[in-house]
């Protein structure tokens, strides 16, 4: 089985050495939403949106990318003199590098489990988010003739998930194990957005994904839900690694209203 290298976007960090830490997110708590100046544009800072300056460095889960890229912009239009830097990639490596001492401000992470070789010492703060669940992503018109979970074990359908070391790729084996099946896979990838890549290109006849990258494809796949019985939920939580304004007010615009809103109109639910 072949794992293709792990990709990032606008800001690229070099994949470092595993380290341990502490496990995390005993106590995680939820988002609240709010809008502390009443404008919609939340701000926790104390300081108001046009003196912030500063570069805000987001590690975020692949499975982000859509919704992370739209919180970006319109975060960076409300203040000017702040640039969010947003990388993306399996929420593994990104926790591996930041233990190693990657600079970052707030690392997102898909599933609290993630989270766990996080060394408690770096971190500030911790939220969930947003929900996920997993969905079967097939070609347009499924060649392969997937109508639930259990066609996965076809030895006709090509089956393409996430490496196990992922989340997304746990949460599968966590699903094949309630529905007691084996699935044919012919490839395991280095995140979601690759094993997603495979279906796009009508390289396999379905992959195991989150709903909220069928929802983010547009089109370009066709969703086949999985039953709730057989169906892994992960909680998302976004982490502040570093205490300044700039990193505050975005952990505050994303837990807002409005940031919840844009998270959860990409398919992810509510925290």
């Amino acid at each position: 089985m072949r794992l293709t290298p792990p990709r990032f976007a606008r800001r690229t960090l070099l994949p470092v050495a595993a380290g341990l830490g502490a496990a995390l997110l005993a106590g995680c708590g939820h988002a609240t939403p709010s809008s502390a100046d009443g404008s919609g544009q939340p701000e926790r800072s104390g300081a108001s949106a046009s003196s912030l300056q500063g570069t805000v460095t987001v590690l975020a889960a692949a499975s982000l990318t859509e919704s992370f890229d739209e919180l970006r912009k319109a975060f960076e239009a409300a203040h000017p003199g702040v640039t969010v830097e947003t990388s993306y990639g399996s929420s593994a490596t990104l926790v591996q590098q930041v233990d190693n001492g990657a600079p970052a401000s707030v690392l997102a992470l898909a599933g609290t489990a993630a989270a766990e070789p996080l060394d408690r010492s770096m971190v500030k703060d911790s939220k969930t988010f947003a929900t996920n669940v997993l969905e079967v992503a097939v070609p347009p018109g499924n060649p392969g003739r997937v109508a639930s979970i259990t066609d996965l074990a076809r030895p006709d359908v090509k089956v393409v998930l996430c490496a196990d070391s992922v989340p997304c790729g746990k949460a599968a084996q966590a699903t094949f194990t309630k529905a007691r099946i084996v699935p044919n896979v012919v490839s395991k990838e280095v995140d979601v957005k690759a094993a997603l890549a495979k279906v796009k290109l009508a390289e396999a006849d379905a992959a195991v994904v989150y709903h909220s990258d069928v929802v983010a494809a547009k089109g370009a796949v066709t969703g086949v839900a999985i039953e709730p019985r057989y169906n892994t939920t992960l909680h998302y939580p976004v982490i502040t690694l570093v205490d300044d304004a700039a990193t505050r007010a975005f952990v505050a615009y994303l837990v807002s209203d409005t940031g919840l809103a844009t998270v959860q109109s990409f398919g992810f639910g509510a925290p």
